[in-house]
């Protein structure tokens, strides 16, 4: 028997060359998902400077000299101030007693069916400690935006501009932006002695940051619209 009779011959398969379109999609599907790691990147560089700088701010302190303290309320049972809140007016107290300012505003109105808004539990509760009535003055407000808008507005009323803001470390930061977006001359003296610590503290901190890096970029107010 001859070797071509025991070999058949096999023919090879062929392998299609891709077209110049083929390419081309190939190219520019790479180009998207380089376009979308490096905006991942980018995103996650912003947010991580943002985490940082809620942080950082939280554990300072610009106390000084100013026109009037400012103290964010809280939650209030009847007239009795959170823990939360009453970590904050205790701060107060103490930046009152060294004569920091002149005028205290205490802030926030009060839930459906309550008898005391939370700037009414807080006068109370510095007046108790010491504060003269006739030395705190109350606004309103149903969240950070329009509490601080009040207080401008009471700020300003008196032909002054600065403010010490007194709230918890995590929450520091917001406040002073949206303060200066606002106007008003802004610094921070957060309390040290909230309960709200640990990872509670770390979770509030990162959902700050969240509202921070996206209020430094279309403001505060477009912000308060844009989440109801």
């Amino acid at each position: 028997m001859s070797d071509e009779a025991a070999s058949p011959v096999v023919d090879e398969p062929t392998v299609d060359e891709p077209t110049a379109e083929q390419l081309r999609r190939k190219r520019r599907w790479r180009r998207v998902r380089r376009s979308v790691y490096a905006g991942f990147a980018l995103l996650t560089l912003y947010y991580s400077a943002s985490l940082w700088i809620v942080h950082s701010t939280g554990t300072s302190d610009q106390a000084r000299r100013v026109d009037a303290i400012v103290v964010m309320g809280a939650a209030q049972y009847d007239g009795r101030p959170s823990p939360q809140l009453a970590a904050r007016l205790d701060h107060v107290v103490e930046l009152w007693d060294q004569g920091f300012a002149p005028m205290i505003i205490t802030t926030g109105y009060k839930q459906p069916g309550d008898r005391f808004t939370e700037a009414e539990s807080s006068r109370n509760y510095l007046v108790d400690r010491g504060v003269p009535a006739t030395a705190i003055v109350q606004v309103g407000g149903t969240n950070s935006y329009e509490t601080l808008r009040e207080v401008r507005d009471a700020v300003r009323a008196r032909g002054d501009e600065s403010v010490l803001l007194v709230t918890d470390p995590y929450h520091s930061l917001r406040v002073r932006m949206i303060s200066q977006e606002l106007g008003l001359t802004a610094y921070v003296s957060p309390t040290r002695s909230s309960p709200v610590q640990g990872s509670d503290e770390f979770l509030r901190e990162m959902r700050e940051a969240a509202g921070v890096a996206v209020g430094r970029i279309i403001g505060f107010d477009s912000l308060l619209f844009l989440s109801g």
